[in-house]
């Protein structure tokens, strides 16, 4: 027997995206998982859009049905926009992983804005969607022009469901170029390419925003709230501290490694090393460092996926084998090519190698953001009992939580949709992660630093 009051959350992140039920106590009750899948358009690679929402549509009247979900909100990974007509798109969605050709780089690039203004480096890729807007505007132009709205990705998946465009400060804030977090407005980019009035009204993360009539399985149709969506990584941030933490930093793990620390200020931030400010869902800029964590995670280990034994680690450590930056785009060693010193043995040795390099990369960009208080480990990585605990031991001084549920993503919406109808559900406290004694991992540590060439 279904329970009214249950919010459906879509967490879509770049390689998986997944849906979860929350009910109105705030506990998961359904869970369910796809892989979004990109395609070739002309010269771009892009979203098949379509079969997402296929996805999303049939799951989410499913939810409905069996657990009596009320509202529906979107949270979605980073460096992504939509261009939306009256009804259609008019340009498919890009995948961000993918690099103008030079002689469009040599146009679009000086039309950026300064990192003193959007606190967004110039990143490779579409890592600002920014660059990518103007990559579809330089090759095709009446693209831009016909579009309607400009939307973020979560506005988008919300615009789909509710048919009303809205935008999202925390979004807009993450690395895009297109928002000035000291001005809390638009960016100088938007105003010289005319793109303002193509911004929609802005609406806070998790308001409601429009209703979806759905169709269900046993022939009836259900009206459904649709909440406005969030940046995913602003999400955990908000999860937290909507539970009372403070003075934290915020380590939230995924196909991205994302390091934010509030009381870090902002001129401590080195647009060279990957350094931003992200925006929080009620505004203020958040201090940020990064890198492609769980993707060099796989490129380094292979792919494996088992259990990492400290056994492993400790040899490793005790060998001086080393993982040094870096196997994919962004992070603070930028145009550096990963490779491997020292001696691995099988695909065991190299998974646990991939995880004392993504443990040493974590461990540097909480010193980069100046991190002294307590750490939250949110996301994949927070249910891998090695590397929270060898972050514990690298940082004696700092306590390490990981909440019960590690998905602080989904339960930032959900927590923001909950809060949109008067509700507050959540009550989690975090634990503490007890440290990984492995000798010598300090002295690992440093001639990691060395030899990665960190400054």
């Amino acid at each position: 027997m279904s329970a009214a009051g249950a919010i459906a959350v879509f967490d879509l992140g770049k390689t998986n995206s997944k849906l979860m039920v929350f009910s109105a106590d705030g506990s998961v009750v359904a869970e369910s998982r796809t892989a979004p899948s990109w395609r070739q358009h002309e010269t771009f690679r892009v979203l098949d859009d379509v079969a997402l929402e296929r996805w999303m549509r049939a799951e989410l009247a499913a939810a409905v049905l069996a657990h009596g979900v009320e509202g529906v909100v979107v949270s979605g990974h980073g460096c992504t926009f939509a261009l939306a007509g009256v009804s259609e798109l008019t340009h498919p969605v890009l995948d961000y992983e993918q690099e103008p050709p030079a002689d469009v780089a040599a146009r679009i690039d000086p039309l950026v804005p300064p990192f003193a203004e959007t606190f967004s480096p110039r990143l490779p890729l579409g890592f600002n969607f920014g660059r990518h807007i103007l990559w579809v505007e330089d090759v095709v132009p009446d693209a831009v022009a016909r579009a309607e709205a400009i939307l973020c990705y979560p506005q988008f998946w919300t615009w789909r469901l509710s048919a009303r465009a809205v935008g999202e400060i925390s979004y807009l804030g993450c690395h895009s170029h297109v928002w000035a977090p000291l001005a809390e407005d638009y960016s100088s980019l938007v105003d010289a390419r005319g793109w303002r009035a193509k911004m929609p009204p802005l609406a806070r993360a998790g308001a409601v925003v429009g209703t979806l009539d759905l169709p269900l399985a046993d022939g009836s149709s259900r009206s459904v709230a649709v909440h406005n969506g969030v940046h995913d990584s602003n999400a955990s941030l908000y999860f937290y501290r909507a539970l009372g933490y403070r003075d934290f930093t915020m380590v939230s793990t995924g196909t991205w490694v994302i390091v934010m620390n509030p009381d870090c200020p902002l001129d401590a931030l080195d647009e060279t090393r990957d350094m931003l400010a992200n925006v929080a869902v009620d505004g203020g800029g958040v201090a940020t460092a990064r890198f492609m964590g769980g993707r060099e995670f796989d490129v380094i280990s292979g792919g494996l996926k088992r259990p990492i034994e400290p056994a492993l680690l400790a040899a490793l450590v005790a060998r001086g084998a080393f993982a040094l930056p870096s196997f994919a785009s962004g992070g603070p060693f930028p145009g550096a090519e990963g490779r491997i010193v020292g001696e691995v043995e099988g695909d065991e040795e190299r998974a646990a190698l991939a995880l004392l390099y993504v443990v040493m990369m974590t461990d540097l960009t909480l010193d980069l953001t100046r991190s002294a208080g307590a750490i939250i480990v949110d996301g994949g990585l927070a249910r891998i009992p090695a590397f929270t605990g060898l972050v514990a031991a690298l940082r004696p001084d700092q306590a390490v939580l990981v909440g019960s549920n590690p998905n602080g993503s989904a339960c930032g919406a959900a927590a923001l949709a909950f809060e949109a109808t008067g509700r507050s559900p959540f009550a989690e406290t975090c634990r503490a992660v007890e440290p990984i004694p492995v000798a010598g991992l300090a002295a690992y540590r440093d001639q990691w630093r060395a030899l990665a060439g960190h400054r």
